[in-house]
């Protein structure tokens, strides 16, 4: 599948400086990934002496430190630089920043404070470290992780690898969805966790080097040119902080079921810091249950909202994760809670009001994102009715904008012109891309409805399955094909193409995920004649499309699958 005329070097320790361009990723992956899988054997067998041993390698590997520069190197903020200013942009800077991860005279800056808004007006601190405190950050989580998924709680979502809000919300509706369910749910939350945790428990608990985690915990912030001391709390902003919370948080099923029993109507769902607890009645929730959970927190320096942990009964309902659980008449419905869909609206009403003057194609990319993106969110749920609704809603805002351009023009011009028909509908919003095609007709672009969302149940991950164990490898791989078709639902041109590629990118021949994200490269550029079809197009990873072009090297197209056909 692979085909790069320029050679590619092995992913072996560094004698000198190398070429970022030249690393082999794929050896990379397999060098730490095989590190990871000795970890989780040992961690299993309570051998920590090995374990131990086994981190120390890992974290001085020429691979682990690529890949830790790779992924801060090509996430969201990494054009946002920490207080020295300075961002790793160029491949020779990201050349050097691997061989400048060093344990030995390592010292961490202080983050940069900044501040955030929340839903309810607040503002959220953030610290923002500089590029290489993240880099060791993600050096020492690819060390940290396998044993955070192996002692991890069970039905802990929040923040780890190959779990998500779906599979949350899916437990939910396990615990709660019979008729002999808890009826009574704890919904609780956590003061300031990230910014109270006891930094003793921290480094008493945590299983990493211990010298670079202090460092760390009391590297401090500044704030309007003010140097603050950090004297609890997780480095917040950090790549590693959600993990640290994650793992001061476990166990607190496991003291749930030793006091309550497994399987009764005592039951935990966590998504990082945000929990529901179900249970008989009332009381138990509010004399037992609550006690009991101050209690653990108490140790690790947390304490439980007064404002935001309450009970609730579930023919009243409750928001989750941006959903709302509700029985009505004994049945439960999980439907997209009221504020998400205010807030959803909002921030269509804002593109399409600051885009007034904007081509049509121009606000078609950029609102299909964001549709398409609500949808897959609440596309597992009971979300037709609000689907329909919120299509209306769009509708009328892309009207109001299509009268606003010609306020001269009758309206049934004005539907000619940015409405069509198609599939038996008259008002599609689409225009033609003329300047994308060279070669042929212009390409129709036409924006998505949420209606169009086939609602389909999510299949939730397995209890215990650890995407660092080797005996997980084909279960994990099988659900990575099965999350791409979802995502890729309605993308008929990116699904086929993704598919004859095996879900591999031909660079770097690691899988394509919504996680890691994609570019269509054209084979043949277009400005050389090359058209705009699937057979002239290949799916890279961003980082492996910008190394072809900037080393000029060739991409031959995968041989498509053969599929076979029923009898």
């Amino acid at each position: 599948m692979k085909a790069l005329t320029n050679q590619i070097i092995a992913c072996a320790p560094p004698t000198g400086n190398r070429d970022w361009n030249q690393i082999d990723w794929s050896r990379c992956n397999a060098n730490v990934k095989r590190l990871q899988a000795r970890i989780v054997k040992a961690t299993q067998e309570s051998r920590w002496g090995r374990v131990k041993a086994l981190q120390h390698l890992l974290t001085h590997s020429f691979s682990g430190k690529a890949l830790a520069v790779k992924r801060v190197t090509e996430n969201k903020g990494k054009n946002t630089a920490g207080i020295d200013m300075v961002t790793w942009i160029t491949p020779e800077a990201k050349s050097q920043a691997v061989l400048s991860l060093s344990r030995r005279y390592y010292k961490p800056k202080p983050r940069r404070r900044v501040y955030i808004p929340k839903r309810n007006g607040r503002m959220r601190p953030l610290g923002i470290p500089s590029m290489k405190d993240r880099a060791m950050e993600a050096l020492h989580l690819l060390a940290l992780y396998p044993i955070a998924e192996t002692k991890a709680d069970s039905n802990s979502y929040g923040f780890r690898p190959e779990r998500s809000t779906a599979d949350a919300i899916d437990q939910c509706f396990n615990t709660l969805s019979k008729r002999r369910s808890a009826q009574w749910i704890l919904e609780g939350d956590i003061k300031g966790c990230f910014d109270n945790i006891n930094h003793d428990w921290l480094l008493t608990h945590v299983p990493m080097d211990k010298i670079i985690l202090q460092k760390w915990l009391k590297a401090g912030f500044i704030d309007r040119k003010k140097l603050f001391p950090t004297e609890a709390g997780t480095p917040q902003g950090g790549v590693i902080s959600p993990t640290l919370a994650n793992i001061t948080l476990d166990g607190l099923e496991q003291t749930l079921q030793d006091k309550f029993g497994y399987g009764r109507k005592v039951n935990l769902v966590r998504y990082a810091d945000d929990f529901i607890i179900t249970g008989a009645s009332k009381e138990q929730l509010e004399n037992e249950v609550r006690p009991l959970v101050s209690q653990f927190l108490a140790i690790r320096g947390l304490t439980l909202s007064t404002e935001k942990t309450k009970v609730t009964h579930i023919e009243e309902g409750f928001d989750f994760l941006g959903f709302n659980l509700r029985k009505y008449k004994g049945k439960l419905l999980i439907t997209p809670a009221k504020e998400n869909i205010k807030s959803f609206l909002q921030k269509i009403r804002g593109i399409v009001k600051g885009n007034l003057m904007a081509k049509q194609v121009n606000l078609i990319g950029m609102l299909n994102p964001l549709i398409r993106g609500w949808a897959n969110y609440y596309q597992h749920v009971v979300a037709k009715k609000t689907f329909n609704k919120m299509d209306h809603k769009i509708w009328e805002l892309l009207w109001q904008w299509s009268k606003r351009r010609h306020s001269n023009k009758t309206s049934h011009w004005i539907k000619e012109k940015y409405f069509k028909s198609m599939n038996g509908r008259k008002w599609v919003f689409a225009d033609k891309d003329n300047e994308r095609q060279l070669n042929e007709m212009p390409e129709l672009v036409v924006l998505y409805q949420l209606s169009d969302t086939k609602i389909r149940r999510h299949i939730k991950i397995r209890l215990g399955a650890n995407p660092f164990d080797p005996r997980w490898e084909t279960y994990f791989e099988e659900r990575t094909v099965h999350k791409m078709k979802e995502t890729l639902t309605g993308q008929k041109r990116l699904q086929k193409m993704w598919i004859d590629q095996k879900g591999k990118c031909p660079v770097c021949q690691l899988y394509i995920t919504g996680e890691t994200e994609w570019h269509r490269h054209h084979i043949l550029p277009r400005y050389k004649g090359g058209r705009d079809i699937i057979s002239n197009q290949v799916l890279l990873h961003p980082n492996c499309h910008r190394k072809v072009h900037s080393l000029k090297l060739e991409v031959v197209k995968p041989a498509p699958v053969k599929r076979l056909r029923k009898a």
